[in-house]
């Protein structure tokens, strides 16, 4: 699995991100994804909902970790 994989999945899972950057490999990754679904959730929440879009590929064995940054719009860096 590669970093556009895990993007892709990501992407999959949430279309309404606005932002998804992946990096990383050999199983551990880290995330940038920026989306107005994040909108009213605590930092717990948002990775939730991201690695529920990858959860199948963690229980597996796929993907062995995943590093998160998640914002809305409003608060991502560079916005």
């Amino acid at each position: 699995m590669d970093a556009n994989q895990v993007a892709e999945l990501i992407r999959a899972g949430l279309p309404s991100a606005e932002k998804v950057e992946v990096t990383g490999g050999e199983g551990k990754f880290e995330a940038l994804v920026v989306s107005p679904q994040f909108a009213g959730m605590n930092a717990v929440k948002k990775h939730q909902t991201v690695y529920a879009t990858v959860r199948e590929q963690i229980d597996s064995g796929e993907l062995h970790a995943l590093s998160i940054r998640a914002f809305t719009p409003e608060d991502a860096p560079n916005a």
